[in-house]
């Protein structure tokens, strides 16, 4: 039983309120179940102190809840190694944030592990290790939380980073991973959508609310005012292209699909039936035509 005031959070993380009151409401109801895990180190009054390894927030559920002690594993540890098995145990139950298992792959490539030593300590393939490096170094947050989340695969990522801003390229990387089968129906839409934010925010996933104010001038409001209507310029002549095509290929199927022969054809393949909502759209031209 160790002293909450004698235990330090050396990374402390900010966590979900809902969840937090969850873990709250589960250990007054039960207790706790599995104790916090601590390396002792000694304090500036002489007296023994612990840095936290595992269980922050076990450890804050009973601050929260009053408690003056918690059960506690103490173990002999150096700053790396508890840094490691904080990292490890995380990963091992999968509820981990996204950022904070990169940084720690990071904090580990800059205390001298190699990539190679990083996979071995934590589970997870060289490979891997290196190309989320990679990552790390361009500065990509929003790439790796995507990569993290399994909303996009890794060589998807390093695709996009490698085509910069290139629309085209990117438009490339996205296609071959539709082709390829990695990148389909839902997380295709969320990967477009992290795309644009990402061209309009930036590659971090902070905020800019450290960045110095600039002062507002006629010029300058301008200048902004001048720089959205071209995006929504631009925007608009997309969708028209896009309609148009789209009313191209509506037409063109209504047109074969009128063609005996061809729907003759369609049978003999056993293709004779045809989604509700584009037969609708072929029918909605014809009426337009």
């Amino acid at each position: 039983m160790v002293p909450l005031d004698r235990i330090d959070v050396l990374n402390p993380r900010e966590r979900n309120p809902e969840i937090f009151a969850r873990i709250v409401e589960n250990i007054r109801a039960i207790g706790l179940k599995k104790p916090i895990t601590v390396t002792p180190r000694p304090g500036s009054d002489g007296a023994e102190r612990y840095v936290l390894v595992c269980g922050e927030g076990r450890l804050a559920a009973f601050r929260t809840l009053g408690e003056t002690r918690i059960p506690a594993l103490v173990v002999e540890a150096s700053d790396e190694d508890a840094h490691l098995m904080g990292l490890s145990e995380n990963i091992a139950r999968r509820k981990y944030r996204a950022l904070e298992l990169l940084s720690g792959i990071s904090l580990l490539r800059d205390k001298g592990y190699s990539a190679k030593e990083i996979a071995e300590k934590i589970g997870l393939g060289v490979s891997y290790i290196r190309d989320i490096l990679v990552l790390f170094d361009k500065g990509e947050e929003r790439l790796l939380v995507a990569v993290q989340r399994g909303q996009m695969p890794l060589n998807a990522a390093l695709s996009i980073m490698g085509a910069g801003d290139d629309e085209k390229q990117i438009q490339n990387a996205l296609q071959e991973a539709y082709e390829s089968g990695s990148l389909r129906g839902r997380h295709l839409i969320e990967v477009r959508r992290l795309i644009l934010r990402r061209q309009q925010l930036g590659k971090s996933t902070s905020r800019a609310m450290s960045r110095q104010p600039s002062s507002l001038t006629t010029s300058s409001l301008v200048r902004t005012y001048q720089k959205e209507v071209t995006r929504q310029q631009v925007m608009v002549r997309r969708a028209t292209i896009a309609q148009e095509k789209l009313l191209f290929i509506a037409g063109a199927l209504r047109r074969l699909i009128g063609d005996e022969n061809f729907t003759n054809l369609l049978r003999a393949e056993g293709l004779d039936t045809i989604p509700k909502y584009l037969a609708e759209r072929i029918v909605t031209v014809g009426q337009a035509t």
